[in-house]
């Protein structure tokens, strides 16, 4: 059997904040077959994560392409890769069979021809959803667990700031530091979204960035007595900002840096007085590094927190394949709210 398979590609490499008209759907014939005792298998994409880092691999270049094999260049015209969850209809592999719910690291396309190296695992009948596997009990949550607890190593009553906050990682570390104990305060880009973290999520507090003019005497106002934990999802001026206003021993966990991604001209340019005066530690760091030596309490802390409702899970889901260059984009002008995922065919197809 042979199918009209569907998938997303860039038409070129691209420097600022992506577009709509930046990418393009292609289609080809796929068979759905494979070569038995060959390993690979074909699979039919049912949720496709959608994550900013995504878009570092959508320049001619970034530091960021040499770092870590999930991070590399992406060829324009060539099938995008990335987290996915999907069902096995072929396989010739003999640890998965026809029917097999698989997490791994699939293209952005209907059906995806898998070969012996991707990362794939089975999934297996869960309580919860099976979109949690690509948010909060997936790759996002970690990171907002080990970014936080690992890291940041807080105590309670310390106080805790957290920019793009209702974004994917944002809002779990907030979530995470109040239910430790922390004070907690988020930045977004609306006042819906402000409402969302306190209506919601629990945050102490949280503003609108968009509306302040001084980023530094906004945060005076929030943290009159400092900052000790930040949870940087954003880079640029709100960094600047943060180190102005943090506490002797002040910890930076630096998860992304969103508005540098899509302007280079908001770099981050860093008061190092401070930083040395205020012994502050700043790290970057990538999940995978962490996983080994911490998933498996990340997974039971977590899972207990979802059954009790202490942990709330929010995701934005949008529909079929056409729908992915939407999504993306939105990524980077703040529409989204909560893990962006494209839902592509209903699970019992």
């Amino acid at each position: 059997m042979e199918v009209s398979n569907k998938y997303i590609v860039i038409k070129h490499h691209f420097e600022d904040a992506p577009k709509e008209s930046d990418f393009e759907i292609k289609t080809e014939a796929l068979g759905l077959s494979v070569e038995e005792g060959s390993d690979d298998m074909i699979v039919k994409n049912l949720y496709i994560s959608i994550d900013p880092f995504q878009i570092n691999r959508m320049k001619s270049f970034s530091a960021s392409q040499d770092a870590i094999s999930y991070s590399t260049r992406i060829t324009p015209g060539k099938a995008i890769d990335g987290a996915g969850i999907g069902k096995v209809v072929a396989s010739g592999n003999n640890k998965f069979v026809k029917g097999d719910l698989v997490l791994g690291v699939f293209t952005w396309a209907e059906y995806c021809l898998v070969k012996e190296r991707t990362i794939m695992r089975k999934l297996e009948p869960s309580e919860f959803p099976l979109t949690y596997h690509l948010g909060v009990l997936g790759l996002g949550g970690m990171t907002a667990y080990v970014g936080f607890f690992e890291l940041c190593k807080p105590k309670r009553g310390e106080k805790v700031f957290v920019s793009a906050a209702c974004g994917s990682i944002g809002s779990l570390v907030g979530q995470y530091a109040k239910l430790f104990g922390c004070y907690v305060v988020g930045c977004v880009g609306s006042q819906n979204k402000v409402a969302f973290l306190k209506d919601k999520l629990g945050f102490d507090d949280a503003f609108n960035y968009k509306e302040e003019i001084d980023q530094s005497s906004t945060l005076r106002r929030y943290f009159s007595e400092g900052i000790d934990i930040y949870f940087d999802n954003v880079g640029g001026k709100m960094l600047e900002a943060v180190i102005d206003n943090m506490n002797i021993f002040g910890r930076v966990a630096v998860c992304g840096a969103t508005s540098e991604y899509i302007d280079i001209r908001k770099r981050a340019s860093l008061d190092l007085v401070n930083v040395i005066y205020k012994r502050i530690t700043i790290q970057g760091f990538l999940t995978p590094d962490l996983m080994i030596h911490h998933f498996q309490n990340f997974m039971i802390k977590t899972s207990n927190y979802l059954r009790t409702g202490e942990l709330q899970v929010t995701e934005d889901i949008s529909l079929g394949i056409k729908g992915i260059p939407s999504a993306f984009v939105g990524l980077f002008n703040g529409s989204n709210i909560g893990k962006k995922i494209v839902k592509l065919v209903e699970e019992e197809e």
